[in-house]
């Protein structure tokens, strides 16, 4: 697989220096050029923890330790052009397909099995995909404020502003960003940290370039591979959590109970107080919903 990047920014170790409760190493490999990394935490099941768009580990934070203690292995990769690993700064670098193979290599990396796979937001197309596509190594499914592009999609009046504001803002503000999803604000600290792993504007081409892969018509690049992959879960039997934040502007919950029943589920649990950023703002909860149904399965 050639990754083909040109310009790469890595950021520097010291930006992630006492960042709050995150005291988890960084685990690197080298694919193709690239430095990514990821978090591998605890022994037994492993628990593969996808992060979204412009979020980065970080922000599963809660969850890995509560996986841990209760006996699971949690992995949460960054993807590339996010978090601690390398980030390619041509905007048409990414792509749904790249991103997609790149998480397919971990897997295969670590020959990971029996794996529970858990998404939100853009971790949602990419880590869905791999279920469709790995089944021998993804056994169940967990999923948060995400869904599947397949340019038939309604997208809200918030998403279509944020889409805009992204292709119009080549320095994003990252953490303004992360705090406007939140359903109360989560502090400097937290919010400096997910500014943390971009130290200058052309660090943000991931950031810049997710909105905007998102089809928003049938004949559109993904748009197909989306509706492929839906239509394969809607059909599947593995065992599927589905979690919701009540207060979502961004993928409202009557948005997550439709694509829930798309894929043969229901929102087993809404989760109050909680914007489309759930993670922050009831991340132990989160974490204890995911660890109390692995228990249950």
């Amino acid at each position: 697989m050639s990754l083909g990047a040109r310009t790469v920014v890595r950021t520097p170790e010291d930006r992630f220096a006492g960042l709050p409760d995150f005291p988890f190493e960084a685990h690197y490999r080298e694919l193709d050029g690239l430095r990514l990394a990821h978090l591998d935490e605890g022994d037994g099941p492993p628990v593969l923890l996808m992060h979204g768009e412009p979020t980065w580990s970080f922000l599963w934070r809660h969850a890995v330790a509560p996986l841990r203690d209760a006996g699971y292995r949690a992995i949460v990769p960054d993807h590339a052009g996010f978090g601690r690993s390398d980030k390619p700064t041509e905007l048409e670098w990414y792509s749904y397909d790249r991103h997609t193979s790149i998480a397919a290599e971990l897997l295969e990396r670590l020959d990971l099995r029996d794996v529970t796979v858990v998404v939100h937001d853009w971790g949602g197309p990419i880590g869905l995909r791999l279920a469709v596509e790995q089944p021998e190594r993804i056994a169940r499914i967990v999923v948060t404020d995400t869904g599947l592009f397949t340019g038939r999609q309604r997208m809200t009046p918030a998403w279509e502003a944020f889409r805009g504001f992204v292709e119009a803002t080549e320095d994003l503000p990252i953490g303004m960003l992360v705090r406007g999803g939140c359903h109360r604000d989560p502090g400097d600290a937290v919010v400096a940290a997910y500014d943390a792993p971009f130290p200058d504007a052309a660090s943000k081409a991931g950031a810049r370039a997710f909105p905007l892969l998102i089809p928003r018509t049938p004949d559109e690049a993904g748009a197909a591979t989306g509706q492929r992959t839906l239509d394969a879960l809607a059909a599947d039997t593995r065992p599927t959590l589905v979690l919701w934040a009540e207060h979502d502007p961004i993928i409202p919950l009557r948005t997550g109970e439709r694509f829930a029943q798309a894929i043969g589920a229901e929102v087993a649990h809404v989760v109050p107080d909680a914007s489309h950023f759930l993670q922050e703002d009831q991340g132990p909860l989160v974490g204890r919903l995911i660890v109390e149904w692995l228990g249950s399965t």
